[in-house]
């Protein structure tokens, strides 16, 4: 236990604040299961709305310091392109390439 006025306010700091960072933390990978969720349902409407959701809940967490801007940029790239990589090629089988 901490012995001054200051240290005994830091530890209580400390606990907030890791609830706090902990409960963002969770909420960034609810939504990220909901969108991995949606996309092997391969519904591409869901699917967006969900991918849209997680990458301002990673945003929001990168913004509060609770992930590094790096490791956010990580996660929304990684997003990014399991989406495009389900439906860029299901579309991509449909077209029958004409060429303009």
């Amino acid at each position: 236990m901490a012995n001054k006025k200051s240290a005994e306010k830091r530890a209580r700091q400390t606990i907030v604040r890791t609830l706090r960072n902990s409960s963002i933390r969770s909420s960034v990978k609810t939504s990220i299961k909901k969108f991995l969720g949606a996309l092997t349902e391969k519904d591409k409407a869901r699917s967006e709305e969900l991918l849209r959701r997680a990458v301002k809940a990673v945003d929001k967490a990168a913004a509060k310091g609770v992930i590094h801007k790096n490791a956010a940029s990580r996660h929304k790239s990684r997003l990014m392109t399991k989406f495009n990589a389900v439906f860029s090629a299901s579309e991509g089988t449909q077209e029958t390439g004409t060429g303009a």
